[in-house]
């Protein structure tokens, strides 16, 4: 049963059983790709109505949290999925408008430092130890994006290239399914620049070319920021894609 609110509270009855769902998503009590409580029985352990429950269901499959499956239930979203997970996070897509799934190169694995700016955005201490991976999205065997991606390195414990390489599957599911990190979300910022020397090299492009970088810091549950990420894309043959509702 839900305890009486010791203070008013405003949110329907609806988006509180969402939050305590979400609670348990966040704990692990239903790992990803696991089957959750029916409504039936959720509704039963909160002591409210079975159509209360289906409301917040409802609002966990529309953040992309659940997913529900006719006839089997509503199970715990997973980046396992990987077609389901890829086109929501890459938004990279070819000028004819094909949608391909890229080859993911990881390059290095560097533990470092902390920077003001990233130790802002990740909520954390200037100093604090952070993984920084640099690696190359290829697309039918070309160079298209390099990412930068700052991790705390709490988070992330043993992450080394030798054990990514070894994982067959998306970034994210690897995130996911070996250091239990689910993103739901990530806030963007776009802009042109131009590619140094460096950049240009591992892209095959030329110094001063026109690239697109895509600053991105991903939130997992609670809204808490746990990656930083600068993606330079060559943009000949490609652009971004973004569906607006």
């Amino acid at each position: 049963m839900i305890a009486p609110p010791t203070s008013p509270s405003f949110a329907p009855l609806y988006l509180q059983i969402k939050g305590l769902l979400e609670r348990s998503l966040e704990a692990r009590e239903w790992r990803p790709g696991e089957a959750i409580p029916s409504e039936i029985d959720l509704a039963s352990r909160y002591g409210v109505s079975q159509g209360t429950v289906r409301k917040a269901i409802d609002a966990l499959a529309a953040d992309n949290l659940v997913v529900r499956r006719q006839g089997k239930g509503t199970f715990v979203a997973t980046h396992t999925e990987e077609r389901s997970s890829l086109f929501r996070f890459l938004r990279i897509r070819r000028n004819d408008g094909a949608e391909i799934s890229p080859v993911s190169r990881l390059l290095d694995v560097k533990r470092t430092k902390a920077g003001a700016d990233a130790a802002r955005l990740l909520q954390l201490k200037t100093g604090d130890a952070v993984l920084v991976l640099r690696r190359v999205l290829e697309y039918e065997s070309e160079p298209v994006v390099l990412d930068e991606i700052t991790l705390p390195a709490a988070l992330f414990r043993g992450l080394t290239k030798a054990r990514y390489d070894a994982y067959r599957g998306s970034m994210y599911s690897f995130f996911e399914s070996q250091f239990g990190v689910r993103m739901l979300k990530a806030q963007e910022k776009i802009r042109a620049v131009a590619a140094d020397g460096p950049t240009a090299r591992i892209l095959g492009t030329d110094a001063g070319a026109p690239l697109l970088a895509v600053d991105r810091v991903t939130l997992t549950y609670g809204d808490r920021p746990v990656e930083v990420r600068r993606g330079l894309c060559v943009t000949r043959g490609y652009h971004y894609l973004n569906e607006l509702y």
